[in-house]
């Protein structure tokens, strides 16, 4: 037997939840800073070798832990099929994609681009889960990835924007595909589909790119250890098991904080100094977030209503015989 954890819990029956705030905080933070550690690990390896060290070192932290706490594996050709497809969608492309969009972007607009999720999963999400959202969530959403733009437009476009969105469109993907993991451990599914995808992703860069010339400097071997086991394995786990509780639409929504995240820590770190531009870009993003992730409160029976009610609960007293 190996021991339960949250993590493992599956989607249960009746209306999915909303994700735990304080969880989406420490995802989105680390995503974002994994765009300016991407940028520091390009200058000491290859693009496609990067990412996928990325990806094996992440799935083989994973299965080590798996190892230790004795977690079964995927059982079934199904199961095994459904986690390399999960690998080559939100890993092989998403990670190639993600990587290429850095390196032919300024960091700001690479992050935004390719954090369109919210918006590419609106209809997915309906049609395979029937996950039906509101004019007023939509609207939200909109203005958000709007605002996202104004923060990114300063930082300039380039040839990665086709890219990034490519990223946007295979994480999607890979969120909707990981509500299929359900009866699979998912530190074990989450470790072999990063170890499949990074496989691939490594086969693609030996062609692309021959063999690997990484200069091995503490600058990359920290950036390295950052990406894959806290931008990459905790963070892969922790999103997986939200996606298993909670309305995508609502979780996606909190990926708009990635890039806000990603542009404060550039700033802080690389002393990138955002504009006039971005604060009002910011305060849009924040406002369409408020709006998106508060609940609409029921609606309460109007005075005619229940006057009404009141005055037949009397009658119905006033009739009744007396002893």
């Amino acid at each position: 037997m190996h021991p339960t954890h949250a993590a493992d819990t599956p989607v249960t029956a009746g209306e999915p939840g909303r994700p735990k705030p304080l969880r989406m905080l420490w995802i989105t933070a680390a995503w974002g800073a994994c765009f300016v550690a991407i940028q520091w690990g390009l200058r000491d390896a290859p693009l496609l070798w990067y990412a996928a060290l990325r990806a094996l070192v992440a799935g083989g932290a994973l299965l080590a832990l798996a190892g230790i706490q004795r977690r079964p594996a995927p059982q079934g050709r199904r199961a095994w099929a459904m986690v390399a497809g999960l690998g080559l969608v939100n890993v092989t492309v998403a990670f190639a994609a993600m990587f290429g969009g850095v390196a032919g972007l300024a960091t700001g607009t690479a992050a935004v681009l390719a954090n369109a999720q919210p918006l590419l999963i609106l209809l997915p999400a309906w049609w395979l889960y029937g996950e039906a959202v509101t004019a007023r969530t939509a609207i939200a959403l909109v203005i958000g990835f709007a605002g996202l733009v104004v923060v990114a437009l300063p930082g300039g476009g380039g040839s990665g924007a086709a890219l990034s969105l490519l990223a946007a469109a295979a994480i999607t993907g890979g969120t909707l595909l990981s509500r299929r993991l359900q009866g699979l451990d998912l530190i074990v599914a989450t470790a072999w589909h990063l170890l499949i995808g990074g496989a691939a992703l490594a086969v693609f860069a030996a062609i692309m790119e021959g063999p690997p010339a990484i200069d091995w400097t503490p600058r990359f071997t920290l950036s390295l250890a950052f990406l894959s086991l806290v931008g990459t394995a905790a963070t892969t786990v922790a999103w997986f098991s939200e996606a298993r509780l909670s309305r995508l639409d609502v979780l996606s929504t909190w990926t708009f904080l990635t890039p806000v995240f990603g542009i404060g820590i550039a700033a802080l770190v690389l002393g990138e100094r955002p504009g006039g531009w971005t604060a009002a870009g910011l305060t849009a993003v924040l406002v369409a977030m408020f709006v998106a992730l508060t609940p609409r409160r029921p609606r309460r029976l109007s005075a005619g209503v229940s006057t009404a009610g009141t005055i037949q609960q009397g009658r119905a007293v006033a009739e009744r015989p007396r002893n």
